[in-house]
């Protein structure tokens, strides 16, 4: 009997059962196979019922039942349980199949992973998935990267199940060859690392800075996901602040405010480090969820530590004053909105000169516009700069994003700078803007600094009246030697 079955797929908790059942309404036959045999039986009697999709209960029995060249998925946790699973699949296939990780991998270890396989005579890919469970069953963006040869035997299905924007066109497309597509990924959770946080700071400044109820501020976020800050997360921030506990009182009031993460923004605030490249917002993102986690430590700081009241009592006891407020904490969102991307782009940019990848920032603009976390209506904009101007070394120097800053610029420091006198804790908001000024400025402090370097350390320093790469050391206290230290340039 010819073997009917297009993929299989490795996993089976949530993500992984919606992506079979979004292949299977696109007419893909899978085979779903877990570790745990006895949750392929459950899946088989309850979520997929009625389907064509078929189950195995080993890995062999899993790949006989697939068309040539096979194609397996992997949605299994990130770090050796892929591993495990690689080196168990390999016996079991041929020169051409295809081993595909849809996980949370690290970009590096989809690079050595890559390697591994093809000397295997196998071809894989590494591929981010993005939009969580309703994403996955419904339309997650797909970000594959990996052996080239690999992709027009997965486009079909990838590109079939994708999340659609504006033309039906699918937000999936090729990244580019090794851990590409795990690095975009990676990129996108920083992103939303800070876009989460920047929403977080605006909800804090409402309600403690104007003394909002939840309720007001729902219908904030209502209002400001009908504008330029329309997107995923401003919706569901505008749903949960409506949400009501069994007594009647918002429910996020009585959540913790301890933040958990797993990890992927942690990745991209090292690999930046590893870059030089200043993703100061993203970074403040990950220690904010870190200074979260000091819930104890806080509570005992809270009870001696001073700083002023943060309620802006004339401003919010003056509706006209307070509405225009709550409006310049929208422009300060969407201005720090701008200043996270560009950075996220900027490190996407460095990644592609070093680790040597063409990658189309305008496609992948196009790839998180719809089906991810991140997905917005502002993704058209940055899609639009690159399109008009593929090599845009910033996007704070496209003319339309230049054009929303200005326009953004004074509430912005208005709401910054509110904050910080009120106590009213914006490390995003605030680094956004200090990121902008030292951007937009020609010449920065960083002279004093080279010669405290070359005082202390003898690391030498440029001068501005002489030819750039022309290094200069000054014995500053007439003491010592000549000699000069390497120097390291990020």
């Amino acid at each position: 009997m010819e073997n009917k079955a297009d993929i299989a797929l490795i996993g089976l908790a949530v993500m992984g059962q919606n992506l079979i059942l979004n292949m299977d309404d696109h007419g893909f036959t899978v085979v779903a196979y877990n570790r745990s045999t006895d949750k392929v039986d459950q899946f088989l009697a309850n979520e997929a019922k009625g389907t064509k999709i078929q189950g195995a209960h080993s890995i062999a029995e899993m790949v006989a039942k697939l068309k040539k060249p096979r194609r397996v998925m992997m949605l299994v946790k990130a770090g050796a349980p892929v591993d495990e699973f690689i080196d168990q699949l390999i016996p079991h296939l041929e020169a051409g199949d295809i081993i595909i990780d849809g996980g949370n991998s690290l970009f590096d270890d989809t690079n050595r992973r890559q390697k591994y396989v093809e000397s295997k005579g196998l071809l894989y890919i590494g591929t981010g998935v993005s939009g969580g469970e309703e994403g996955a069953r419904h339309g997650p963006s797909i970000m594959p990267g990996g052996s080239p040869a690999a992709w027009p035997h997965v486009k079909d299905i990838f590109q079939a199940v994708s999340a659609k924007v504006e033309g039906k066109v699918p937000c999936c497309d090729w990244v580019g060859e090794m851990g590409a597509g795990h690095y975009v990924k990676m990129v996108h959770n920083g992103i939303e690392y800070g876009d989460m946080q920047l929403i977080c700071e605006a909800y804090n400044i409402m309600k403690n800075g104007l003394g909002m109820s939840a309720d007001e501020m729902h219908t904030v976020f209502a209002d400001w996901n009908t504008g330029a800050l329309d997107s995923y997360l401003v919706e569901i921030s505008r749903d949960i602040l409506a949400k009501k506990d069994e007594d009647g009182a918002p429910l996020v009031d009585k959540i913790l405010d301890t933040a958990g993460q797993k990890g992927t923004g942690k990745w991209t605030v090292i690999n930046s480090q590893d870059l030089g490249i200043p993703i100061t917002l993203m970074a403040e993102a990950v220690y904010s969820r870190c200074v979260s986690a000091l819930k104890d430590e806080r509570v005992i700081a809270a009870q001696s530590l001073t700083g002023p009241n943060p309620l802006l009592a004339d401003i919010a006891a003056d509706p006209a004053k307070k509405a225009a407020f709550v409006e310049d904490i929208r422009q300060a969102l969407y201005a720090s909105k701008i200043i996270s991307y560009a950075q996220g782009y900027m490190l996407m940019r460095a990644a592609a000169k070093d680790y040597g990848w063409n990658l189309n920032y305008g496609g992948i603009a196009l790839m998180w516009r719809g089906g991810c976390i991140i997905r917005s209506r502002f993704l058209g904009k940055i899609k639009e700069a690159f399109d008009k101007k593929p090599d845009l070394s910033n996007l704070l120097l496209d003319e339309y994003f230049r054009g929303e800053i200005h326009a953004s610029q004074a509430s912005w420091r208005k709401v910054v700078a509110a904050a910080a006198l009120n106590g009213i804790p914006a490390p995003a908001f605030s680094t956004a803007l200090a990121f902008y000024d030292q951007y937009r400025n020609a010449v920065l402090p960083a002279n004093l600094l080279q010669a405290q370097r070359d005082y202390f350390g003898a690391h030498t320093y440029e001068r501005t009246d002489k030819p750039r790469g022309q290094f200069f050391h000054t014995n500053w206290t007439g003491k010592g030697g000549n000699t000069v230290s390497g120097t390291y340039n990020v």
